[in-house]
C-alpha cells in the first residue's frame, strides 16, 4: 500500500544553513536586508512544489564573530508577510519565540499574517535562551530548561485561545441594524499562569484557518497544542522512533541538505566553507540531526524511504542560491514522478494542504449547547497583567 504523500518544506532564512553560506551566495551582501530576496527565494520555493517555507528568527543578530556574517536580519513575521502577498499557494511559517514576547501581541501577529495570505499561515513556536536575549528585550532573564518550556507552553495556550475568543460568526456587519459585532460570541480569555495574566478576547477575528498550524520541536511543549513535531534523529531509524512517540498529528523530520552540484560536490562546496567557519559547531545548531551530503537522486532515494516513518520533512540547505536550485530542478521533480510528494493545491489553506482539520472555536464548543447558545458575560478589553517585571 503506498503511503501518503511526502509534506515538503524548506527553511530560507538568510543565506543558507552554514554560517558561512554568505560567502557563496549569488547575490550582493546587501540585497539580504531586502524584502524582495525574501520573495524571490519563495517564488522559487513555490514555483518548486514546496508545501511551506519557515523564517528562523531571533531578537540577537544572527552572524558571529567566526563567521563574519550578516549582522541583522528583517524580522520574521514582516517578512513572511511580504511572501504571502507576493505568492498563491505556498504556506508560510515565522520562527516566534514567546519566551518575553507578549503573547497577545504574537497571536495577533500570526493571525493578521493568516488573514494577509488567505489561511496559509504557520507558526514555528521558538525559544530565546542566554541573558542576551533577556538583555534586548530588558527583562530578568528567563533561565533553566522547565522555566523556558513554562513559557513556551503559557504562551502557546494563551494564542491559541486568543484565536479562538471570536466565533467564526462573530462579525455580522448588519447595515439594517448598524452592528458589526455580535459582543455575546466574542469570549474573554481569562488565562492566569506563573508569570502573568491575561484577559479579555482578541483585537483580530478568527483567523482563516480557525488557527494556524503551530510547528514546535519535539518535546518542547505538550502535542496536543500542536499541529506538527519537529522531529530529529541521525538516522532515518531514528527518525522514524522520534516521529512514532512525537504524540503530535504529524511529524516533520529536520534534515541538512548538501547536494552536488553541476560544477562541485557536495563534500568540495562544505569544505570550501569549513574554511571561514564550522557547520558541526555553528552556534545554536542542534546536535543529532540527520545530514545528507551526496547527489540529487540519493536524496530522492532518502526521502523516499522517509515517507514510511515521518509525515513530512523541513529541508535546511548547505547555501539556499545553490541547493534550492538544485532541489527545484533535480529533486522535488523526481519526488512528484515517485508520488512521494505532491504539490499544494491553489485555493488551498495549510491546514487542508497538510490534512490537518479546521477546529472549531473551544469556547462556542462550551457556550452551545443541546438547546441552542447560552449567554455569555460582558466582554472587556484584552489586558495583560505580570507578577513584577519577569
Amino acid at each position: 500500500m503506498p503511503h501518503p504523500a511526502l509534506h515538503l518544506a524548506v527553511e530560507i532564512d538568510g543565506d543558507g544553513a552554514h554560517p558561512a553560506a554568505w560567502r557563496r551566495a549569488a547575490h550582493d551582501p546587501g540585497t539580504l536586508l531586502t524584502p524582495r530576496r525574501a520573495a524571490k527565494v519563495a517564488a522559487v520555493a513555490e514555483n518548486a512544489g514546496f508545501t511551506l517555507v519557515t523564517l528562523d528568527d531571533d531578537i540577537l543578530p544572527p552572524g558571529s564573530a567566526a563567521s563574519g556574517g550578516p549582522a541583522g536580519r528583517i524580522g520574521a513575521v514582516e517578512r513572511a508577510a511580504f511572501i504571502a502577498a507576493s505568492t498563491s499557494v505556498l504556506g508560510v511559517a515565522p520562527v516566534v519565540a514567546t519566551t518575553y514576547a507578549e503573547p497577545f501581541h504574537v497571536s495577533t501577529r500570526i493571525a493578521s499574517l493568516d488573514h494577509v495570505s488567505a489561511g496559509r499561515a504557520g507558526w514555528v513556536v521558538g525559544v530565546e535562551e542566554g541573558p542576551q536575549a533577556a538583555r534586548a528585550w530588558g527583562r530578568p532573564p528567563v533561565e533553566g530548561t522547565a522555566a523556558l518550556r513554562r513559557e513556551a507552553v503559557d504562551g502557546l495556550r494563551v494564542v491559541r485561545d486568543l484565536w479562538d475568543s471570536w466565533e467564526d460568526d462573530a462579525v455580522i456587519r448588519s447595515v439594517a441594524t448598524s452592528r458589526y459585532l455580535d459582543r455575546e460570541r466574542l469570549h474573554p480569555v481569562d488565562f492566569a499562569g506563573e508569570t502573568y495574566s491575561v484577559k479579555g478576547p482578541a483585537i483580530v477575528p478568527r483567523p482563516p484557518q480557525g488557527r494556524p498550524v503551530v510547528l514546535a520541536p519535539s518535546g518542547l511543549v505538550p502535542p496536543d497544542l500542536v499541529d506538527v513535531a519537529l522531529v530529529e534523529g541521525s538516522s532515518p531509524a531514528l527518525l522514524g522512533e522520534a516521529a512514532a512517540v512525537s504524540g503530535a498529528p504529524l511529524a516533520f523530520a529536520e534534515i541538512e541538505v548538501a547536494l552536488d552540484t553541476p560544477g562541485e560536490s557536495a563534500d568540495g562546496r562544505i569544505a570550501d566553507l569549513e574554511r571561514y567557519a564550522g557547520w558541526d559547531t555553528a552556534p545554536g545548531r542542534p546536535p543529532g540531526r540527520l545530514r545528507y551530503t551526496g547527489s540529487a537522486h540519493g536524496l530522492a532515494d532518502l526521502l523516499e524511504e522517509l515517507s514510511g516513518v515521518v509525515d513530512g520533512v523541513r529541508l535546511h540547505p548547505l547555501v539556499l542560491d545553490e541547493d534550492l536550485a538544485v532541489l527545484s530542478r533535480l529533486v522535488l521533480p523526481e519526488l512528484f514522478v515517485r508520488r512521494v510528494a505532491a504539490r499544494p493545491l491553489p485555493g488551498a489553506t495549510l491546514r487542508t494542504s497538510l490534512g490537518l482539520p479546521r477546529p472549531d472555536s473551544r469556547f462556542a464548543a462550551a457556550t452551545t449547547g443541546a438547546t441552542g447558545r447560552t449567554a455569555t458575560t460582558t466582554v472587556t478589553a484584552t489586558t495583560t497583567a505580570r507578577d513584577g517585571d519577569r
